[in-house]
């Protein structure tokens, strides 16, 4: 892999980990379209593929990386919380972990049969369709639900939110394990459902990428490192460096631009570029420039 393509996709994972639009389906999208793993021998085709698959994960590192430092009062806290120091750390540190744990159950489960039968062009392309219109009526029905009956059903925030809410949004959190879904959409989907404001749903979004997306990036990455013919030996030490740092830069960017603009905007943008991404993928299908099934 050129350092190039390495700094194209660390900018795709840095820009779109935390936005509700897909890092998965970007990256799966963007290595079709650098020409990555499309080698005339079948067998290079396909170590070539699983090492580019592997670096899509291994670079949200970068990713988790800008989270935590942008964070990093709510990461004290917690781990203060654990040593018994800090009550309000504790608790967000039992929400996240509650949040945590149907991914941790469910992913390892169900990895080998994702990776073999949705890592393709059309599971992505349905994935950002569905997605798009979701997210384009959650916000009008949040606030139907939140501000037509305060008197029934009434706003939370993170330091308010119950248990059972972070379990809910750790259920909805699972369907990501479809690429092209997204990860943060879904918590954020989680979050507005049970009482958060925009803002607030995408920062326990943010901190909960820290636990989910760690594990993944490590268990990749732990499996890269004692492979001989894995990820580095097909990409490169600077190749893979490279994505990390572009990632850490993107996503610091990205997650304070997304911060403001929730703050006084809803999620409806987001769905329609997802409605409009799709378009133009399945006009890359229809072109030629994409296979619909290739893995």
């Amino acid at each position: 892999m050129h350092i190039g393509h390495a700094a194209i996709l660390g900018l795709v994972e840095g820009v779109t980990e935390y936005l509700p639009i897909s890092s998965t389906g970007h990256l799966i999208l963007t290595a079709r379209l650098l020409g990555l793993g499309q080698d005339a021998d079948p067998a290079a085709q396909a170590a070539m593929r699983d090492a580019v698959d592997t670096f899509t994960i291994v670079i949200q590192g970068g990713a988790i990386l800008a989270v935590a430092g942008l964070y990093r009062r709510q990461v004290i806290a917690m781990l203060r919380g654990v040593l018994g120091r800090d009550s309000a750390g504790l608790r967000l540190a039992l929400l996240l972990f509650i949040a945590f744990l149907p991914a941790a159950v469910l992913g390892p489960l169900l990895k080998r049969t994702i990776t073999a039968h949705l890592f393709h062009v059309l599971p992505v392309l349905l994935a950002l369709g569905v997605g798009g219109i979701v997210l384009i009526l959650l916000t009008p029905w949040q606030r139907r639900h939140f501000e037509a009956a305060p008197e029934t059903r009434r706003y939370v925030t993170i330091a308010t939110m119950s248990f059972r809410a972070a379990l809910i949004i750790g259920v909805l959190q699972c369907v990501a394990m479809w690429p092209g879904t997204s990860r943060s959409m879904m918590t954020i989907i989680g979050g507005m459902v049970i009482g958060l404001r925009p803002r607030e749903a995408a920062e326990f979004s943010f901190l909960l990428g820290l636990p989910t997306l760690g594990g993944a990036c490590a268990y990749e990455l732990l499996g890269a490192l004692r492979s001989d013919a894995g990820m580095f030996a097909s990409l490169g030490w600077p190749a893979v460096i490279t994505g990390l740092v572009v990632a850490f830069i993107s996503a610091t960017v990205a997650v304070r631009w997304l911060v403001g603009y929730l703050s006084t905007h809803g999620v409806a943008i987001f769905g329609w570029y997802r409605l409009l991404l799709c378009a133009v993928m399945a006009a890359f299908v229809a072109g030629g420039f994409l296979e619909i099934g290739g893995a």
